[in-house]
């Protein structure tokens, strides 16, 4: 591995700087063509793109045997992706909104056939095994995608076409009692291909309180209309169910009690989630090299869970139970939950691309339609007090099936965008993209308002619409067919949520003031970087090194600091607001190299160098003491490193196939410490894994194939965080430290295996 290590070193720096031919000393300009795409891949091509691209092949992704999306990533630079319990999985491009992790958007755009979906607290809901690509573009990407694409976009395409056609039986069985069943049949018939598919899914997990499951259905359907175009219905039915539990406060704990067996309880828990996603894609071919996509779609997501541990449990009358106020507590209790909430989203649309090949000249132009809908309803689960009233404190009693939230928000998108690539040269090609949204948000409670409430500025209606702009514009220089310089600065945005625009008022308590002339947040992109295809050695290499910059503005910060509230803040006296006053820059370099994984011997590099730095965050109130009991403590992080950032990351991978139909894998993971919270005071030392996998393959008469795999995860069994967060005196003893921290711990060495049949 150190031999391969330093050859793949020294082909970098030899890509670089070797001299080439220049392309245009080849002669006729060839005819350009737009790969750009909201909708289809299959126009899929890193040649002229002036942006950072990885793809990752569906076989790919079958062949990785990984039980979430992160495995299948780890190989990408510039992508970190956090595992929150089970398979909750946030993925997150050079380091942007690595410092939220109270169910945030995550700054990327989530793309499933087409269609960026705002699936609840930007974790990714996806079936594995129905993968056909994945495409990564890093930088602003709201140019094609819209709102969220602050640093990028992940573009998941569903398995379709005439290879799905036939059976497929798979099994696979696992560590913490996992196991996964899969039945696939498909046909390709004359003008019709299609298949369906069912997936089970189900772990105990390594944690307390960790289980979780997922039971898919879906498929794909496509009649060739004519030569020239085709129709395309998907599907996929989704049930999933997962407790969130794992964490423990303070790095005690988390030694002595890692699967959090007595840790506490987690804010949220017990989802149940139903994802329902059907669309319907029209393809058509048409003279001169020009060809129009048609795309709609809608998408439905209910999801159940408990919320709240927090208060003290009582009766009708308002009597503790258990006869103290301290037996009462929540917090004693694995299943006592203030609220459970129930909230319905509904995303529906339409989408329409244009595009036209030429000499010198290629266009694409789009429309997108789309409306969303998130209704929420929140009841009490137990009669209770927030607070312990033994001493006399006036505070009301809470009745078990009250309603706290009933609220509709919407957002209604109309865009247009477009796309011009431009070739005035053999050598250089020029791109230009811009995208403009109308995005109207709007917002109802259905809860009455008290004379006081109304007095405090809730409200129980809002509208807002932002009409934003968001632009790309990029170059290559070919110095041959195997070698470009690509460049390009882009930008990104995201509208303000309903609860930042209007504060406190979705629920009856809060003290967030409303603040309804929030602006969007924008991100401003920069990349430069080199792609080729060398050979060094015998050693066929595919290389891409990018240096870059996402500088971040009017970020959207609450004035009293993230999860925290300000001393002496009212809704009357405003002291605590979301307001554009936050700003965050991160600078960094990626590399990736990959070759000829058909070879005896093959290998591929990942490497991240990343600074990430807050250049604005200067109100930050810590709470201190037993639930903000002793004076909070006010801190200025401008300039501190961003939590979670590390400044190194490297995936190591080296395949060797000895014999047909065996391949055996060995991948390092790399990363260097980072800090595990804003105020830059915990540290967190870095952490190497190694993973082993070993593939058989087996065919016979070309119709029947053989597949069996075995998976060890974290071979040496390497101790370490998932995650790690603070921000807060989490042990209530006055003193801020890495006792305080809320860390769940990585589940250690797993293994997995499995067996497939196609026939």
């Amino acid at each position: 591995m150190k031999i391969r290590s330093k050859q793949i070193a020294a082909c970098v720096a030899w890509a670089l700087v070797a001299p080439q031919a220049s392309w245009a000393e080849i002669g006729a300009l060839p005819e350009v063509t737009v790969s750009s795409t909201t909708i289809d891949d299959r126009f899929d091509s890193k040649r002229g793109e002036p942006s950072n691209v990885n793809i990752i092949s569906g076989k790919s992704v079958d062949e990785q045997h990984g039980t979430n999306i992160v495995e299948v990533l780890e190989s990408i630079p510039g992508v970190t992706a956090e595992v929150q319990s089970g398979d909750s999985v946030k993925i997150m491009l050079r380091g942007v909104e690595a410092q939220r992790y109270m169910g945030e958007k995550p700054g990327v755009a989530i793309v499933i056939d087409g269609v960026p979906v705002q699936e609840r607290t930007g974790r990714v809901n996806i079936d594995l095994d129905n993968i056909e690509s994945i495409k990564v573009i890093k930088g602003g990407a709201s140019y094609l995608f819209g709102e969220d694409a602050l640093s990028g976009a992940v573009i998941i395409t569903t398995k379709r076409g005439a290879k799905m056609a036939g059976v497929t039986v798979a099994a696979e069985k696992g560590s913490f009692d996992y196991y996964k069943g899969l039945l696939r049949a498909g046909f390709a018939e004359g003008k019709w291909v299609g298949h369906i598919q069912k997936t089970k899914m189900q772990s105990s997990g390594y944690h307390d309180q960790g289980d979780y499951g997922r039971d898919y259905w879906d498929g794909k359907l496509q009649y060739m209309l004519d030569e020239t175009s085709d129709l395309t219905f998907g599907f996929e039915h989704a049930k999933r169910n997962k407790d969130s539990h794992g964490t423990v406060t303070g790095v005690t704990n988390a030694w002595i009690d890692p699967r959090s067996v007595s840790g506490g309880k987690d804010y949220a828990r017990k989802y149940d989630v139903t994802l329902d996603k059907v669309n319907l894609s029209y393809a058509k071919d048409m003279d001169g090299g020009s060809n129009l996509l048609v795309n709609t779609y809608l998408f439905k997501d209910h999801t159940y869970g408990w919320q709240n541990p927090n208060g003290f449990l009582r009766d009708a009358a308002g009597n503790f139970l258990y006869g103290t106020a301290t037996a009462s507590d929540m917090k004693l209790f694995n299943d006592a939950y203030v609220s459970g909430r129930d909230t319905r989203q509904s995303q529906s649309g339409a989408k329409a691309e244009w595009r036209k090949g030429g000499e010198a000249v290629a266009l694409m132009g789009g429309l997108d339609l789309q409306r969303f809908e998130d209704v929420t309803l929140t009841r009490n689960l137990v009669n209770y007090t927030s607070r312990n009233t033994a001493v006399g404190v006036a505070n009301p009693l809470n009745l078990v099936g009250a309603i706290t939230e009933d609220s509709v928000s919407t957002s209604d998108t109309r865009a247009l965008y477009g796309e011009l690539k431009w070739q005035p040269s053999a050598p250089v090609t020029v791109t230009f993209n811009a995208r403009y949204d109308s995005i109207a948000s709007g917002f109802v409670s259905n809860i009455p308002l008290t004379a006081t409430q109304i007095s405090q500025g809730r409200v129980t209606t809002g509208d807002k619409t932002f009409n934003v702009w968001s632009e790309r514009i990029g170059m290559n220089y070919a110095f041959s067919e195997e070698r470009e310089l690509y460049t390009n600065l882009s930008t990104g945005f995201r509208v303000p949520t309903v609860s930042q625009l209007y504060g406190g008022t979705i629920t009856p308590t809060g003290t967030v003031a409303p603040n309804p002339n929030l602006q969007p947040e924008k991100s401003y992109n920069a990349e430069i970087g080199l792609r080729s295809k060398t050979e060094m050695m015998g050693i066929p290499l595919d290389t891409d090194v990018a240096i870059f910059q996402v500088d971040r503005k009017d970020f959207i910060l609450n004035t009293g600091g993230q999860y925290q509230s300000t001393p002496g803040a009212t809704l009357t006296n405003a002291l605590e607001q979301y307001q554009n006053i936050g700003g965050v820059r991160n600078r960094g370099l990626e590399a990736g190299i990959k070759t000829d994984s058909r070879e005896a011997w093959s290998g591929d590099l990942a490497y991240t160098y990343l600074n990430a730095i807050f250049t604005r965050n200067d109100t930050y109130w810590m709470s201190m003491g037993v639930r903000g009991s002793l004076p909070s403590v006010l801190y200025n992080n401008t300039g501190n490193v961003v939590p979670r950032t590390p400044r190194h990351k490297l995936n190591l991978t080296s395949r060797y196939r000895p014999m047909d139909g065996w391949t055996f894998t060995g991948e390092m993971n790399a990363q260097s410490g980072i800090y595990a919270d804003e105020v830059n005071i915990v540290w967190v030392g870095g952490r190497t894994t190694y993973n082993l996998m070993v593939n058989y393959e087996f065919k016979r008469d070309g119709k029947m194939k053989w597949s069996a795999f075995a998976r060890i995860d974290n071979l040496f069994d390497r101790y370490y965080y998932s995650t790690i967060r603070g921000g807060s005196d989490g042990d209530g003893n006055g003193v801020y430290n890495a006792e305080d921290m809320s860390i769940t711990v990585n589940p250690g060495r797993v293994w997995t295996v499995g067996a497939s049949l196609s026939f």
